[in-house]
C-alpha cells in the first residue's frame, strides 16, 4: 500500500473533495485551483500504472483502486459541473451517458471476476479516458474563466467525442462479456 504509484492513486482520491470543495466558494481563482488539481490528479492516472510496472511493484490493491479512483474523479467532476451549471443541457446528456457506461462496466468486470474471467482495458478504453480529462479540464477552465465560452464550447465538443467513445467501449466490453457468460457452465 505504501508503494509510489498506490500513494499517487491515493492522492487521486484525496483531490476530489478539495476539488468538490472549490465549487462552493466564490472567485476564480480557487476555480482555477480545481482545475490545475484536476490536471494534476489526471496525470498521476498515467503515472502510477507506468511506475508501478517499471518499479516492479504491481500490486493487487493497485489494480483495485486505480480504476476506482478514475471513476470517482470523473464522475464527481461530472456531477459537479452538472449541478452548478458547468454543463449545457446536451452537456448533462454526455455525462449521463458516460456515468451510465461506468457503471455499467464496473458490473460487469464484478460479475466476471467472480467467473474469473478478465476484461482488459482497450486501447480505445484508454482515448477515451484521455478525451474525457481533457473535456472535463477545459470545462473546469470555462468555469473560472467568466465569458470563456470557446472552452465551454470546446470542452463540450470533447464530451460528446469521450461520450461517443464510451458507448462504444462500453458495447465492446458488454459484446465480450455476454460471450464469457455465454462460455462458462451454469
Amino acid at each position: 500500500m505504501n508503494s509510489l504509484p498506490n500513494l499517487l492513486t491515493l492522492a487521486r482520491i484525496a483531490a476530489i473533495p478539495v476539488i468538490a470543495a472549490t465549487f462552493f466558494a466564490p472567485g476564480a481563482g480557487l476555480r482555477w485551483f480545481a482545475c490545475a488539481l484536476f490536471v494534476a490528479a489526471a496525470l498521476t492516472d498515467l503515472l502510477d500504472g507506468y511506475l508501478a510496472r517499471r518499479m516492479g511493484v504491481v500490486s493487487a490493491i493497485g489494480r483495485f483502486l486505480d480504476p476506482i479512483a478514475d471513476k470517482l474523479l470523473v464522475a464527481a467532476v461530472l456531477i459537479l459541473l452538472a449541478a452548478f451549471d458547468g454543463l449545457s443541457p446536451g452537456g448533462v446528456v454526455a455525462a449521463l451517458i458516460i456515468l451510465l457506461r461506468e457503471v455499467l462496466v464496473s458490473g460487469l468486470r464484478e460479475h466476471l471476476a467472480e467467473m474469473r474471467v478478465g476484461l482488459p482495458v482497450s486501447k480505445l478504453a484508454k482515448w477515451k479516458t484521455a478525451v474525457q480529462m481533457a473535456a472535463l479540464t477545459l470545462l473546469l477552465g470555462a468555469g473560472a474563466a467568466p465569458g470563456a465560452w470557446r472552452l465551454q464550447t470546446i470542452g463540450e465538443v470533447c464530451l460528446w467525442i469521450a461520450a461517443i467513445l464510451t458507448a462504444v467501449t462500453g458495447w465492446d466490453y458488454l459484446r465480450a462479456g455476454l460471450r464469457a457468460m455465454r462460455r462458462a457452465p451454469s
